[in-house]
């Protein structure tokens, strides 16, 4: 079995973030999310530390929050960047709902995403921006799923840019935005 450093990173902060109140709840009704100038700002500020890392491959979901901030931290050169749905965000708000593989494409045609499904987020399928909150359960195989899918990865350094929810239920830390947690697997 190869060692692993597996470097977890939280997203910048996002629009839904700046948004959203805590203490009402109220979903801002912001899918898909970009980043703020905050969030970019923090992205830039983590690029710094990133180059000394060593990483082999970047692993970022598709939702646009965790590409943009993927992108600046680790720019379009620095590794191999490989999109993927399995560590997404838990669909629980408006953000958490992605876009279709060409919308990404379009705006993102460095990168592929033609290995992802339609919709790759957690849906039932009744309309393209229905929030359907995905089971506590689903989630949890999906994290196991991910856990698998990294431990058999060939490369010794990997840097996963994801989720608040999903890297809690990974790591039992809940990450601040573009906080960094690294992992010996």
């Amino acid at each position: 079995m190869t060692a692993r450093t597996v470097h977890l990173i939280r997203h910048g902060q996002s629009l839904f973030n700046a948004a959203f109140d805590p203490a009402t709840r109220l979903d801002p009704m912001l899918f898909d999310a970009k980043l703020t100038a905050l969030g970019r700002q923090q992205a830039a500020a983590l690029a710094g530390e990133a180059r000394g890392l060593g990483v082999e491959l970047v692993v970022t979901s598709p939702l646009t929050r965790a590409i943009e901030t993927a992108l600046a931290v680790f720019g379009p050169d620095h590794a191999p960047l490989r999109v993927e749905a399995l560590h997404r965000e838990r669909v629980e708000h408006s953000c958490d709902v992605g876009r279709s593989p060409s919308e990404l494409a379009r705006d993102y045609p460095a990168l592929a995403f033609d290995h992802l499904e339609d919709p790759w987020w957690h849906s039932d399928g009744s309309h393209p921006r229905a929030i359907v909150v995905e089971p506590e359960d689903v989630l949890l195989a999906r994290v196991e799923r991910f856990r698998a899918w990294l431990g058999a990865r060939p490369e010794r350094v990997i840097a996963v840019v994801g989720h608040g929810t999903f890297l809690h239920r990974l790591t039992g830390r809940h990450l601040k935005n573009c906080e960094r947690l690294t992992l010996a697997l």
